[in-house]
């Protein structure tokens, strides 16, 4: 059984520090592939900011292209929108019965999750790597109960990017 992360998000659009970030957790972690997941649209982000999917597609496919174990993916594309990783996990075990997925969240996501739509299904059926973020407060040593799954697992070590794509796009005069 092939061990497939998934790194979802709306890349908009994709820097260095998404690349290095799945660079670092495909050489230091077990997992066999890590698919980058372009997402349509955000149900928790601000409609009207991102660019056209295929765009955004295009860019994950031309920074990943030459490391090995990294996919751009569009599986969200073909979804009910809007995108609830609930339901593309689902999705994704019918479709590939013969991988089993672990999801790429960000601290700032961690300390959020018990909003995300059916987090409970998630946190009990998959393993979720958690990777820092820089100017994200520290929940490591907080009592929140989602982190003492025996699903989690911090990536220590993983490195801290000092870039996002507001910034990006906010020096481009862009929302």
């Amino acid at each position: 059984m092939a061990k497939i992360g998934i790194y979802g998000g709306s890349f908009n659009p994709v820097h260095f520090g998404h690349v290095g970030l799945a660079r670092w957790v495909i050489e230091h972690t077990d997992l066999d592939e890590l698919w980058l997941m372009v997402s349509p649209n955000n149900p928790l982000k601000p409609a009207g900011i991102l660019a056209p999917e295929e765009e955004r597609l295009a860019g994950v496919q031309q920074a990943i292209k030459d490391i090995p174990g990294l996919k751009a993916c569009d599986f969200e594309f073909h979804l009910p929108r809007p995108s609830y990783t609930a339901n593309t996990l689902r999705e994704l075990q019918k479709a590939y019965p013969e991988h089993e997925f672990t999801l790429i969240m960000g601290e700032d996501n961690i300390a959020i999750f018990d909003r995300w739509c059916e987090y409970e299904y998630i946190l009990e059926n998959f393993r979720i790597f958690v990777y820092p973020r820089k100017g994200e407060k520290s929940i490591l040593n907080s009592q929140f109960s989602i982190l003492n799954s025996p699903n989690v697992t911090f990536l220590e070590g993983a490195p801290l990017f000092d870039i996002s794509s507001s910034a990006i796009r906010h020096s481009q005069g862009r929302p």
